[in-house]
């Protein structure tokens, strides 16, 4: 395959993932906000340090409000991770490689961008519960089409690879949504408030009737909840979960079982999937769970560069 359609498979897919997640992200907040005692203040500058693009957002928007922030993550063309933007992004990539996924894929893929490109027409107008919920339901959709109508093939594998890459990267940025929203004091820790802020962070990663058939205790367990959206074997939106699957992609990729690493890129996969495997969540939450979150995304920047490198690089410099 040439590296040119792999890699417009793999950010097609990553494109499409980011936009779901960024609607996540939203989401949280918009459901502490609904669920917040009167007088508590809306919380809108941790959304934007979860991005890693605070910088950005000051430079172009100055203050983060509720009406600022809402835009930038939804509709701003000039930012490469706007919903606007990555679904923008998919539909370039998928146009290159038409002759590689089936129609159903492609009238789907088109079906969402004229969806979020009418959205963004209306602007701040537009009702954004509504606009999120169909975001992610065509990101499902668009996901489901790939398994039904395409060969797992190689190409198939790729776009795995990509999307399970963003989505463990992306659960990590969500579970920090929860480090970065202050309580109003520490007093709060435990309160029906710290409960609710629990309660809309799993329901923003669709994990929260999973994890309460996992965890049958009647009060919320931060620690549990931590240790579920990062470490359950089962659940498809754990951290581990996705790097475990994006491992056997790039294993099927190259033809090699796994754990017989041939490149940079899969003993890095085969690594980190085992350090995880080894870690329980009583030692991330005594080292500090944001400094994990924190070292855990920069492993995943890295198999992202492995990849490029093994994969991509040598006809991009061509």
């Amino acid at each position: 395959m040439l590296s040119r359609v792999a890699e417009s498979i793999y950010w097609m897919n990553r494109y499409i993932e980011r936009a779901e997640n960024i609607a996540r992200f939203i989401e949280v907040n918009l459901n502490l906000l609904l669920d917040a005692p009167e007088g508590l203040d809306q919380q809108w500058e941790p959304i934007i340090a979860t991005t890693g693009d605070r910088e950005w957002f000051a430079e172009h928007y100055g203050e983060a409000t509720e009406e600022n922030v809402m835009y930038f993550l939804s509709f701003d063309k000039k930012y490469r991770s706007s919903i606007l933007s990555c679904v923008t992004s998919a539909r370039e990539n998928a146009r290159s490689i038409r002759e590689i996924i089936s129609s159903e894929m492609w009238e789907e893929l088109n079906t969402f961008y004229f969806m979020v490109k009418d959205a963004a027409a209306r602007g701040t107008e537009v009702d954004w519960a509504t606009f999120f919920a169909e975001v992610k339901q065509a990101s499902h959709l668009f996901d489901g089409l790939t398994h039904a109508t395409m060969s797992h093939n190689e190409a198939w594998n790729f776009g795995r690879l990509g999307r399970y890459i963003e989505r463990a990267d992306k659960i990590t940025r969500i579970l920090d949504v929860k480090y970065f929203l202050l309580l109003p004091s520490p007093g709060y820790v435990g309160s029906a408030l710290d409960e609710l802020q629990w309660t809309a962070l799993l329901r923003s990663a669709s994990a929260y009737e999973m994890y309460r058939k996992s965890h049958r205790q009647h009060r919320l367990d931060p620690q549990a909840i931590a240790g579920f959206l990062l470490l359950d074997r089962q659940f498809p939106r754990s951290a581990y979960f996705c790097i475990q699957e994006a491992e056997r992609s790039l294993y099927d990729i190259m033809g090699n079982t796994v754990g017989a690493w041939t490149n940079p890129a899969e003993r890095n996969f085969s690594k980190l999937r085992t350090d995880l495997n080894y870690v329980v969540i009583e030692e991330v939450i005594e080292d500090g769970l944001h400094e994990f979150l924190a070292r855990l995304q920069q492993r995943i920047d890295q198999l992202d560069d492995l990849i490029f490198a093994t994969f991509f690089e040598l006809e991009a410099a061509a």
